[in-house]
């Protein structure tokens, strides 16, 4: 039986993935790559539609090609490359854009969300399309799950849309793909504002545990995470969202459920309890911490890497980019 093939990508918008990042995404990811032919892309044509410095962002793809493999990723069995490597990317996007209603592009709630922040005038074009040009990611590589978030699901869609918009008017040519959503027990909150998923855009980096911090900063972030006053320990996202986000980050670094380590650790005391979370996520990161300073150390290895992988990914995409031209009548 034929694997499935798998597509994600992430944004190189941070010098460091997050624990969010991490257990929302590259566990999973870690684990598809046994399942199916998975396809993993640092996605840096989508990272332009915010103001980036070429000199950061060149080394900010760098160091998530390294946190993915010093995850998990093996660049060996999945295709890891960069966006930007495969121009059959940007040129997928013009040919879907043509099917793509402006309506339809316009109902997008990420881009609502943002221009609803900041106004309309502060959003660029790219901003308005990176749907299409999601979407062009995703059907480049004939893809058949795409794991992603929730706050993604709508981009799927539209991709699945334009996808059988494409096949009923020019012929069968994309491989319509199917989302995986991460479950919400997988969500990360921010550490100091647990009502607020883990991001990079938080107000303050106290609340954010890096992949690349050092052992000692994230021991000290998670002993000062948010909780309460009671010093029960026990589920309860509604009252007790600092110590519910906390069993969740224990419970993904343990393989054990929520409710049994709220049994064993209630009665013990919030100290008791932060230093074991901070233990366990310090056991997983540090060896992954230290293998991407290594990775890091020799980049014209990582670069020839990303080079390989780049070559891969154009064989497939450009196949697929020369089939839909062609049923456009442009080849």
């Amino acid at each position: 039986m034929t694997k499935p093939r798998i597509y994600s990508g992430m944004q190189p918008s941070s010098g460091s993935l997050h624990l969010g990042n991490f257990v929302g995404a590259l566990t999973h990811w870690r684990q598809l790559q046994e399942e199916g032919d998975a396809f993993f892309s640092i996605v840096d044509l989508h990272a332009l539609t915010s103001i980036q410095d070429p000199k950061v962002l060149r080394q900010q793809v760098r160091t998530l090609a390294a946190q993915y493999i010093a995850g998990g990723i093996d660049p060996q069995s999945s295709c890891l490359y960069v966006q930007s490597h495969v121009s059959a990317h940007a040129e997928m996007a013009w040919l879907l854009s043509i099917i793509t209603g402006f309506g339809e592009a316009s109902r997008m709630t990420q881009f609502k969300d943002k221009t609803a922040k900041k106004g309309i005038e502060a959003a660029n074009v790219g901003l308005f399309t990176y749907p299409i040009l999601m979407a062009g990611d995703i059907l480049l590589y004939d893809t058949n799950l795409v794991p992603v978030g929730a706050d993604q699901k709508q981009h799927v869609e539209l991709t699945r849309d334009l996808g059988e918009r494409f096949n009923k008017r020019y012929g069968e040519t994309f491989t319509i793909p199917q989302p995986r959503i991460a479950a919400e027990t997988a969500r990360i909150m921010d550490l100091q504002d647990p009502t607020r998923k883990m991001s990079k855009s938080a107000e303050t980096d106290k609340g954010i545990v890096w992949l690349l911090d050092e052992p000692s900063r994230t021991l000290k972030k998670i002993k000062s995470a948010v909780t309460d006053t009671d010093g029960s320990i026990r589920v309860d996202a509604e009252n007790k969202p600092g110590v519910t986000n906390l069993l969740g980050i224990l419970s993904a670094f343990t393989g054990r459920t929520t409710a049994e380590l709220a049994d064993e650790y209630d009665g013990q005391g919030y100290g008791v309890f932060k230093v074991a979370v901070a233990d366990a996520v310090i056991g997983e990161l540090a060896p992954i911490r230290e293998r991407t300073l290594e990775l890091l150390d020799d980049p014209a290895e990582l670069d020839r890497i990303l080079e390989a992988n780049a070559a891969r990914a154009r064989e497939v995409a450009d196949a697929t980019l020369h089939r839909a031209m062609r049923a456009m009548g442009l080849r």
